[in-house]
């Protein structure tokens, strides 16, 4: 795995938190807090920043990983890393079906976790106490492994809060036969949860449905025994979610995001960033360019690959679009492409393997995003007020593409079955030259502002880091 930055940059972003630091060190002693990330990149990338703003509070950091997508330690040099085995077998070690991997680590890592955790607190013993443990919520055992061991434990969920009680709406829906869902419902309203459709419940393809929810109802178990939750959120953006969260989730709740922005960019990507890109979006004007990326997980068949390569093609729009290898199953890289495609775009077009995302989203060049709205890559497009081509494919995206289209109306909704060229054309020529697209960027400018107080001394998330440092302090 190749660093994104230099040497130069990483010591630097290290030297800035370690200023930070230490002007909340001489007030505290030290403590230590472990963090358990799920070992998918949507995952580990925000933890990984929360470690660093905890770690610019005075906290020390240990991070207990899985081998399986192991953070590099050589970007985190501050911190502690422990590898425990995760005993994942070569066809189980794969994202295709996330609820099976997910199950699968829940049940394999609760020894090599428990080990883990012992060994870390006795070690704890002869320097600084452990606080607590911070744990994806996806890892549903580590509250009764921290419990045993008499460790508080805070869940941290990556997702938005809205997601998050969809998910946690699922026994309340399935008594009311929105489950399984059915081809015919699509199109109707969720009552329970305005403004969703049945097509944006957070489902996730699996070839077993039932664990699905069993999953789920055990994340919800674990987050109400917890002793609080930690959100990538932001007061501003979700504030009736936060009220229906306290009301169900009676535990305290930290919504200190967006993480990303404590920070000058760091990246814990897994994967190799091509920053050519970069210097090809130098060459563009502003706001011209839309930017493509569907994430590190979602697939398109190739016929669906064509039909974006076609509507791109024909939109004439300046376009960098993220081919990532396996974005078409079976595919090493760009091969899928029309014959002569490269050609027809000449330079109008950039395709690269990876992108280092938060530096193309805050490029002047860069006008739209056509994306699949996962929470992180749906938060650093507000961030940089950058409106949205919203193409969810499963889980918690589509109540977020919901969201940006509907409520907060920075984004135009292409349907993830709607994958035809026209519509592509249509979606891209909308978002980046109409008026539509000139009102939900200034929509999403003004959100972009709220962004920057809600961080800012006195803002909603400065004030809830504040409650969770000291929280963390009293355990």
């Amino acid at each position: 795995m190749s660093e994104s930055r230099s040497p130069e940059e990483t010591r630097g972003n290290i030297n800035s938190m370690e200023n930070i630091r230490e002007s909340h060190v001489h007030h505290r002693k030290y403590r230590r807090v472990i963090l358990f990330p799920l070992p998918l990149q949507g995952h580990i990338n925000p933890m990984i920043h929360l470690a660093n703003i905890l770690y610019s509070k005075g906290f020390s950091i240990t991070i207990i990983h899985t081998q399986f997508n192991a953070p590099n330690p050589s970007k985190s040099p501050h911190f502690t890393f422990h590898a425990i085995p995760d005993g994942l077998l070569e066809d189980e070690a794969s994202t295709a079906d996330g609820v099976i991997l997910f199950s699968v680590l829940n049940s394999k890592c609760v020894e090599p976790f428990r080990d883990s955790l012992a060994k870390l607190l006795l070690d704890a013993m002869d320097q600084e106490p452990v606080a607590c443990l911070i744990t994806d919520a996806v890892w549903h055992f580590t509250h009764a492994v921290a419990e045993g061991f008499k460790i508080s434990t805070i869940a941290m969920r990556t997702t938005s809060i809205t997601s998050f009680l969809a998910f946690a709406s699922f026994p309340l829906l399935r008594e009311r036969g929105y489950f399984p869902i059915q081809d015919s419902r699509l199109e109707e309203s969720v009552q329970e949860l305005s403004p969703l459709k049945v097509k944006d419940l957070p489902v996730i393809k699996t070839r077993c449905p039932a664990t699905l929810h069993q999953l789920f109802e055990k994340i919800s178990n674990q987050a109400r025994a917890c002793s609080g939750l930690i959100w990538n959120s932001f007061e501003e953006i979700e504030r009736d979610a936060l009220s229906k969260l306290g009301q169900v989730f009676p535990v305290p709740i930290f919504h200190i995001g967006p993480f990303h922005k404590y920070f000058p960019a760091s990246s814990s990507s897994l994967l190799t960033q091509d920053q050519s890109c970069i210097s090809w979006l130098d060459t563009q004007t502003p706001n011209s360019v839309l930017y493509v990326s569907f994430g590190s997980i979602a697939a398109v068949n190739e016929t669906e690959f064509l039909e974006i390569a076609w509507g791109l093609l024909h939109s004439n729009q300046p376009f960098l679009w993220v081919v990532r290898p396996g974005l078409v199953p079976g595919s090493e890289w760009s091969e899928s492409l029309p014959d002569g495609f490269l050609e027809m775009v000449g330079k109008r077009g950039y395709i690269v393997k990876w992108a280092p995302q938060q530096e193309v989203l805050a490029h002047p060049a860069t006008g739209g995003f056509w994306t699949h709205n996962g929470w992180n890559s749906t938060l650093e497009s507000i961030c940089e007020g950058v409106p949205m081509i919203c193409q969810p494919f499963f889980g918690d995206q589509r109540v977020n593409a919901r969201y940006v289209s509907d409520v907060w109306k920075i984004g135009t909704h292409l349907e993830y079955n709607k994958l035809e060229r026209r519509e592509i054309e249509r979606a891209i020529k909308a978002l980046m030259v109409e008026t539509k697209g000139q009102e939900m960027r200034q929509r999403i400018v003004s959100l972009k502002e709220k962004v920057n107080l809600c961080l800012s001394h006195g803002g909603s998330s400065y004030h809830s880091l504040e409650s969770l440092t000291n929280y963390i302090m009293s355990f």
